[in-house]
């Protein structure tokens, strides 16, 4: 599990990559802890599913866990299904 959150971590970075270039350091470090954030908040969510909680419940939990931080009601991040 924290593979794939390392993986798609590294892939947002890897797709920004450009934009790094044009941020000063401190925006920089504050994407990093924006990106580790959105991590954990992802992991909580992969918990709760993992709890049979229910994708209702869990999308909840998601959603004001990123509150804030992401775009969207996935939290950055959008499912193929």
């Amino acid at each position: 599990m924290k593979a794939l959150v390392a993986t798609t971590l590294f892939a947002a970075l890897l797709s920004a990559g450009t934009a790094f270039a044009q941020h000063s350091e401190k925006e920089i470090k504050e994407d990093i802890e924006r990106h580790r954030a959105m991590a954990v908040a992802h992991e909580g969510a992969a918990k709760c599913l993992e709890a049979g909680k229910g994708e209702k419940v869990c999308q909840a939990e998601l959603a004001a866990a990123c509150k804030g931080l992401a775009l969207g009601k996935y939290c950055g991040l959008r499912h193929a299904h």
